[in-house]
Order: C-alpha cells, then sequence, then structure tokens
C-alpha cells in the first residue's frame, strides 16, 4: 500500500473543486435542448486521474493536511448541472466531500477535501481509522441506469484515512509498553534459567579441558 499524498495548504473549511470537464458534446442535463446522441453511444464515464490506482492510498486527518480526487470525463453527450461526491466508509457511515456538502458543478475535474476541517465541525461524527470508497455522480442520481451519453456513477476509488497519536516526549514519563520489566520477566522464567545454566556449564567445561591439554 502507498503513502498518501496529503497537500499541505491554507486550511479550507471542507476543500475546494476546480476544472473544466472534457467532453463529447455540448448538452446539459438541465437545457431545454439536447444533443443528438447516437444510438450506439457508449455510456458516459468518469475515468480517475488522482489518486493512483494501482494500490490504496491512505491519508492523514490533521491539520492543513487535504486530500486532492481527480477524474476525466469520456463519452459523455449530456453534462450533468452538478456533481454529488460522497467518501462512504467500511463502518457504513457516509462523509459529504468537498465543499458545498458534496454538490460541485457538473462540469468539474477535481475536487479538495480537507476532512480535518470537517471533523473539526462535525465531532460528532469522526471519522473513523478505516477504508473509504469514493462515490461519485450526476443528476441522475447514485443508482442510476446506464445509459448512451449520459454520466455512469463512478466508484472506483478506495483510500483509508487515519488519526495520527498526539506527540508524547520522555520526560513525560511515557515507557514502551513492550518493553518495560520485559527482563525481570525473562529472568523469571523457568526455562530462560535452564538455558542460562545449561550455557554456564558449556563454557566451564570447555576451559576446564583446555587447561588439561599439555602444552
Amino acid at each position: 500500500m502507498s503513502q498518501s499524498s496529503s497537500n499541505s495548504n491554507s486550511q479550507p473549511n471542507t476543500g475546494s473543486q476546480s476544472g473544466s470537464g472534457s467532453a463529447s458534446g455540448t448538452g446539459s442535463s438541465s437545457g431545454n435542448a439536447l444533443p443528438s446522441i447516437p444510438a450506439n453511444a457508449p455510456q458516459g464515464q468518469i475515468v480517475i486521474t488522482q489518486p493512483p490506482q494501482q494500490s490504496t492510498s491512505y491519508y492523514k486527518v490533521a491539520p492543513s493536511q487535504t486530500i486532492t480526487f481527480g477524474w476525466n470525463f469520456t463519452d459523455l453527450y449530456v453534462t450533468p448541472t452538478s456533481l454529488t461526491i460522497s467518501a462512504v466508509c467500511s463502518d457504513g457511515n457516509t462523509y459529504p466531500v468537498g465543499p458545498t456538502n458534496g454538490i460541485i458543478p457538473g462540469d468539474a475535474t477535481s475536487v479538495e477535501w480537507y476532512p480535518y476541517g470537517y471533523q473539526q465541525s462535525n465531532m460528532a461524527a469522526p471519522f473513523a481509522q478505516a477504508t473509504y470508497t469514493l462515490h461519485i455522480w450526476g443528476d441522475q442520481g447514485p443508482s442510476a441506469v446506464a445509459a448512451p451519453g449520459y454520466l455512469t456513477p463512478n466508484s472506483d476509488v478506495q483510500f483509508a484515512l487515519y488519526t495520527p497519536e498526539p506527540y508524547t516526549p520522555l520526560t513525560s514519563g511515557w515507557q514502551c509498553p513492550g518493553c518495560s520489566g520485559s527482563m525481570a520477566t525473562y529472568v523469571a522464567d523457568p526455562a530462560f534459567v535452564g538455558v542460562a545454566a545449561t550455557l554456564l556449564i558449556t563454557v566451564l567445561s570447555g576451559f576446564g579441558m583446555l587447561n588439561r591439554i599439555p602444552l
């Protein structure tokens, strides 16, 4: 799994969006005139460009740490008026991604998310340290049936969020949980005592044999 590529930026409330989608048409799902869509046209698709899809990305929920998701459109004849983006946690909770409650312009090709800022404003629903799936859909909703030229919902991106532990200086009395008292435990172990005694006898016997060898 790859380490996250979180962007360090000024701290927006929840993120931002940018870009203008490149599509195979000029129509809008809210306009009066829709473009002529060929009968054999494929369904409109979202192709994820960021983060890389070769492995799961890990992102830190911390001040100044933002996440950028990017995509392109293909075979899109009807541009949606808006896109809705949400992160669905493996525990079932759903969180809006980006500004304005996860709703951005339909031709946007990226969104910047600030999980820490969102969490600070929604302390009742903190992010779990778990895997999330990014859901993107247009005007037809998250369960839209694939149709020629219209945007098909996308849920290809999986990522993980984690919250770092606060720094604890050694002067505060911190001790290693797995190290404290470990030597005393070994010394009190009968097996340890037996092995130590065997090694000692072997070493002493070796010295005794050396002393009996004439020089």
